[in-house]
């Protein structure tokens, strides 16, 4: 049984039983949950979206990592497009200078990155697409540079071989010349009595003094063009050079045979079309017989070379 309360009315001077407002008592019960709800909505919105559920604070850790190391890689990436800009810079200006070598074409790689197209449906993915591209275009310059690094060390090898073969002495040494009678060019000869060109050069020595192969390579039989040279030495150096010895007493080598620098290849004679002892040498460059005083930069100092070079240009007349 529900307990009755009164209250004392002032206007009537007394007690009045108390009566209960249904309405009023409704409105405030519906008040107050509203009131509740209101507040418990607010509540898990705040913490939805500004406190990270122990899920959500393991992935931002690991989002945090990931960008830490795309950055990382992003220093690493500028660094090696660095080193590589300059072994590009000496590839060209240093190293295919010295070996006279074509440029690398590195526009040879063309790329497309379709392979990251997929990155796109991703927010702030730019950055990563824009790095993981950079890497592939180095990973294929890295490869063209590295076959031109391997090209470069075949090119140092023939170097060395070609320097080792190219005609760079004089074919008699010095002490034992008389004098250098004609040099290169248009001359009387000594029996025709006409010019002609005199497509080498002459030295005068005793018979019998040692004849020098100018370059490494080998020993090849002449035809019928080397006609009038009497006992001579035809030696092939490769790469597109080839030295005549003629008028020899004797030759101190056969056809066939590989020769060094410096290598003894016979005696100076007077044997075929000659009018006196002497080496008449020449320097062939692919078919074509060119000036053999440009070739001997090996043994000769500038006031030797100057005097010989001298020598060379006067118009005198040829021994064969």
């Amino acid at each position: 049984m529900a307990k009755i309360k009164y209250f004392y009315n002032p206007h009537s001077l007394d007690f009045e039983k108390v009566r209960t407002n249904v309405r009023g008592m409704v409105f405030r019960v519906f008040g107050f949950l509203s009131a509740s709800i209101v507040a418990g909505a607010s509540l898990l919105l705040i913490l939805y979206n500004f406190i990270d559920s122990p899920k959500e604070k393991i992935l931002r850790r690991e989002i945090d990592n990931y960008a830490l190391k795309t950055k990382l890689l992003s220093h690493k990436v500028d660094k090696l497009s660095a080193t590589l800009e300059d072994l590009k810079e000496r590839d060209a200006s240093i190293y295919r200078a010295i070996f006279e070598a074509d440029p690398v074409n590195y526009n040879a790689y063309k790329t497309t990155f379709d392979d990251y197209k997929d990155l796109e449906q991703f927010e702030s993915s730019d950055g990563l697409k824009a790095l993981l591209e950079r890497v592939d275009t180095l990973t294929e310059q890295v490869k063209i540079q590295t076959k031109s690094m391997e090209e470069l060390a075949t090119l140092a090898t023939n170097k060395t071989e070609f320097l080792a073969s190219i005609p760079a002495i004089q074919p008699v040494q010095n002490k034992d010349l008389k004098r250098m009678v004609s040099g290169f060019g248009y001359r009387l000869h000594p029996i025709y009595k006409t010019y002609k060109l005199h497509s080498g050069i002459d030295f005068t020595a005793p018979t019998g003094t040692p004849i020098y192969a100018t370059g490494n390579g080998k020993v090849i039989p002449s035809d019928k063009g080397f006609s009038g040279y009497g006992n001579h030495v035809l030696i092939d150096h490769g790469f597109g050079y080839k030295t005549l010895y003629a008028h020899m007493y004797k030759t101190a080598v056969k056809p066939g045979q590989r020769v060094k620098r410096g290598e003894l290849i016979g005696y100076i004679g007077n044997t075929g079309l000659s009018s006196g002892p002497h080496l008449h040498y020449e320097v062939i460059k692919g078919d074509k017989k060119i000036n053999p005083i440009n070739y001997f930069f090996n043994d000769l100092s500038e006031s030797d070379y100057a005097t010989i070079r001298q020598l060379a240009e006067r118009p005198t007349q040829s021994l064969d």
